[in-house]
């Protein structure tokens, strides 16, 4: 038996116990599922009905809303049932027992219901990674992101401009076809180019304003660096509100790279505590200067950090390519102005500047990201084939000494490649890594 023609069903709500699960269905067999576990018929469509859920020897396993969605208006497009029952793990396993003996029906792989829904065409791969996205949202800034791919805005504006690819491609073919035909409309080929120039500069102007988005997609990074006992374990620990890493007075204390997720007001930043930077013969010290190195190159921010009890004892400490702030820390010594080129004085342990911290930290991200998070690609993947369509689009325009077919060549590739991100063609490869990242039961 094919995996499209099996009854699939999962728990699609969160972790037992819990006071309600949500049992989803979906396949051919959906509605046999409701006779078997009711011993009625299936109740009208998108109506919430109580039942007594049964199993094969008649006796009651639980009492429980079931509620049918018939294809095609459904999530998977297919036959779908929805069981809210209460959400003890015996309750559970029950149910799950009396569908396993059902002839075809079968646990659900990760992200197979909405694998079906891509496959009946309910949504595209746009609004597949948005769900994705969505259901692992953290902040308030990753959610307006992932709504945006999720209800089909961007999927949208790709499919207006492969529409616009389109009719420049029927143009050029009108031209090349029936140039001597009355209703060939004159001058296409200024039409055509005058549109391809418009559309360039549209998605140019997408990928510059979504430059940076993955940052609220995958966190913005800020690495602590600086001499040991400069206070970045102590920073850490301070701006996380808990203790992550281990302070002493014992300098070299930290020796890997430690990092905790923090939310900044509806931003993802992911704080990353480096081992001191200085000369040593520790071998196991040398790797974590090198990993704290590493780090620092990576990330999004470098926190220089230098205490206010004693003068720098290395020269080393410097990345001359990282977007940097300098921070004097243990500013309770002697608080006071900020001075001698730091950006900001701080005492981490008496909780002293860290809101101006958190706030230069925001100025950093909204620097990079921009105001506004409408409609911009979320992905490595979507800027990738948009920079592809780009490129395809400006071959077409700047190849004005070609032969008209190949020109049309061009805008076809174009339009194949924007046709990727949304999954119209040529996509099956990816299919398996983009559902790999769902839950059972989504």
């Amino acid at each position: 038996m094919s995996a499209s023609a099996d009854t699939i069903y999962a728990l699609s709500s969160g972790a037992l116990p819990a006071g309600v699960a949500v049992i989803r269905i979906s396949g051919p067999g959906a509605l046999v599922a409701v006779t078997a576990l009711t011993g009625r018929q299936a109740p009208p469509p998108r109506r919430a009905v109580l039942n007594s859920i049964r199993n094969r020897n008649n006796e009651i396993i639980d009492q429980a809303l079931v509620m049918v969605f018939p294809s095609p208006n459904s999530f998977t497009g297919e036959d779908c049932v929805e069981i809210h029952s209460h959400g003890s793990r015996a309750v559970l396993a029950s149910i799950f027992a009396e569908l396993e003996s059902l002839d075809g029906f079968r646990p659900a792989d990760a992200g197979e219901f909405s694998r079906r829904a891509f496959g009946n065409g309910k949504m595209d791969l746009l609004e597949i990674e948005g769900l994705a996205d969505l259901l692992q949202a953290e902040t308030e800034m990753q959610r307006r992101l992932a709504v945006e791919q999720s209800t089909g805005k961007l999927s949208a504006l790709y499919d207006g401009w492969a529409s616009r690819l389109t009719r420049a491609r029927a143009l050029i073919e009108a031209e090349l076809d029936f140039a001597d035909e009355d209703d060939v409309p004159d001058s296409v080929a200024s039409q055509v180019w005058e549109a391809m120039a418009q559309l360039r500069q549209e998605i140019s102007a997408h990928l510059h304003d979504g430059g940076n988005s993955e940052i609220i997609r995958d966190g913005f990074k800020v690495a602590l660096v600086g001499e040991p006992n400069a206070g970045k374990s102590t920073l850490l620990n301070a701006l996380s509100g808990r203790d992550v890493a281990i302070v002493t007075d014992i300098a070299g204390t930290t020796r890997d790279v430690l990092s905790v997720d923090i939310n900044l007001e509806g931003y993802l930043v992911r704080i990353f505590d480096t081992a001191g930077i200085r000369e040593t013969q520790d071998v196991v010290e040398q790797e974590g200067v090198r990993r704290a190195r590493l780090t620092a190159e990576n990330a999004d921010l470098v926190l220089l950090l230098q205490d206010n009890d004693s003068s720098p004892k290395q020269s080393s400490v410097s990345f001359e390519h990282s977007r940097r702030l300098y921070i004097r820390t243990k500013a309770a010594l002697s608080f006071g102005s900020v001075k001698n080129g730091f950006d900001l004085s701080i005492s981490a342990k008496e909780g002293q500047g860290l809101d101006g911290l958190r706030g230069l930290i925001k100025q950093e991200i909204e620097n990079r990201v921009g105001g506004g998070l409408t409609l911009v690609p979320a992905r490595a993947r979507h800027k990738k084939r948009l920079e592809e369509t780009l490129n395809y689009v400006s071959d077409a325009l700047d190849s004005e000494a070609m032969d008209l077919a190949i020109r049309s060549e061009y805008l076809r590739l174009a339009a194949t490649s924007l046709g990727r991100i949304t999954g119209r063609v040529d996509v099956e490869d990816l299919l398996g890594v983009i559902f790999s990242e769902f839950c059972i039961g989504k």
